[in-house]
């Protein structure tokens, strides 16, 4: 390096010489000159040493000031060149701390980079490769050939079906970058709104079930009123028999008011845990008490087993009576034909505390399973409506255990049984 930076000072002194040697030429030819007009030797020499002395005091002075401005653009380019790599790096460094996915592109769409994020969500692109090698959808891709043809930010809504659904907002602008930058490139984003389409249909799913469970009932109502108003107004077998009809639809609706206040109190209080301490033992036995009228009826026997000892957990006492008796009425409900419905409570020292209930009744298709404590799913809507079930029970135990920090854990075979275990 240092005998190039030598090189270098003697090729820009010999330049400089050769200007003091032209400027000499010049002067003396401007003294030739003078000679000719004035006939004057003094005249001449004066001349002469004036231009030496112009060039030994002038022009090194000339030189300097051009080597200084040289050296400064060249500086300042060096600087600015400093700047944009700086830049680009911290572009860089800034999307890979995002957790949205993200993606730089060149302008012919090839990636440049891609943060942590793109590369869980769509695989691993090898630089240089074209974005379509990964993201096939013809309505994003004409998106981005506009934005990159046009200069204009654009934003589509695409979707990925594997390995599950989701929906993504994607918007592709091009980087905010000095003119010194070599070639413009493209931010590509995905944002993730999967959740949000889901809240809305399980929303519009909602309404839609909560209508149709509250118009069969009131259409039974207003029939029967009309039917007793007219052709049945002077009959009072018919009466009787359509007024215990009209009671049971009303009731039927008071329950599904009555789940739909319960989920409401209780989503409104989803993130409060509680904090007080309940005994599980008496608070099992309480249950299969206030349920053996419904056990006799229906011919089914609950068998309890617990310790001998008290099983203490923080919990609300009516909510968690409130999931054991929903729990218990199914597998009383449900699995009827077994005859039987177990309640284990399970207890060992830094293990959590279990509770089970277990029927022999014909079981769920492992289809249905995952969806249980969806609101107003029905593995059978016959069965559940002839066994006055609103299809909220399982949602309201799901949401009183979340608000518990507990589990609810499935397991069932068909014809065999099925296990509900609430695990805390």
């Amino acid at each position: 390096m240092a005998a190039l930076d030598g090189e270098g000072a003697l090729l820009k002194r010999m330049r400089g010489m050769r200007r003091n040697w032209l400027s000499l030429v010049v002067v003396t030819l401007l003294a030739a000159l003078a000679l000719a007009e004035w006939r004057s030797p003094y005249v001449v020499v004066a001349l002469w040493f004036a231009a030496v002395l112009a060039i030994l005091v002038v022009a090194p002075s000339v030189a300097t000031r051009k080597d200084e401005k040289q050296r400064a653009e060249e500086g300042e380019l060096r600087s600015q060149e400093t700047i944009d790599q700086g830049l680009i790096a911290g572009v860089r460094a800034g999307l890979a701390a995002l957790d949205t996915p993200v993606f730089i592109l060149d302008q012919n769409a090839g990636v440049l980079f891609e943060n942590a994020a793109a590369e869980r969500a769509f695989g691993l692109l090898p630089v240089g490769s074209h974005i379509s090698g990964r993201l096939r959808s013809p309505g994003l891709l004409d998106v981005i050939r506009e934005t990159i043809s046009t200069g204009q930010p654009n934003q589509v809504e695409h979707s990925e079906r594997l390995p599950s659904e989701r929906v993504f907002v994607v918007r592709i602008a091009p980087a905010d970058m000095p003119q010194t930058a070599d070639a413009p490139f493209y931010i590509l984003s995905f944002r993730d709104i999967s959740d949000l389409r889901r809240i809305d249909r399980m929303r519009s799913d909602f309404v839609a079930n909560a209508s149709h469970e509250l118009r069969t009932p009131l259409a039974s109502l207003r029939g029967f009123i009309e039917t007793m108003q007219g052709p049945a107004r002077n009959d009072p077998k018919a009466q009787e028999r359509f007024l215990g009809i009209m009671l049971d639809q009303a009731t039927r609706m008071s329950r599904l008011v009555d789940d739909l206040m319960s989920l409401s109190r209780l989503e409104l209080r989803a993130n409060i845990a509680p904090d007080q301490r309940v005994d599980l033992v008496p608070l099992l036995g309480h249950v299969r008490d206030s349920l053996l009228p419904l056990a006799g009826e229906l011919d089914v026997e609950i068998e309890l087993h617990t310790p001998d000892h008290a099983v203490e957990v923080n919990g609300d006492r009516d909510e968690l009576v409130q999931v054991f008796q929903n729990l218990v009425e199914n597998a009383c409900k449900y699995g009827q034909d077994g005859k039987v419905v177990d309640v284990f409570l399970r207890y060992e020292p830094n293990k959590p505390v279990e509770v089970s209930v277990v029927d022999k009744g014909p079981g769920i298709p492992a289809e249905h399973v995952p969806r249980l404590t969806e609101r107003f799913y029905r593995v059978s809507v016959a069965d559940s409506r002839s066994k006055k079930g609103t299809g909220l029970g399982l949602a309201i135990v799901k949401h009183i255990l979340t608000r518990h920090r507990a589990r609810l854990i499935v397991r069932s075979e068909i014809g065999t049984g099925t296990d509900f275990t609430v695990r805390f």
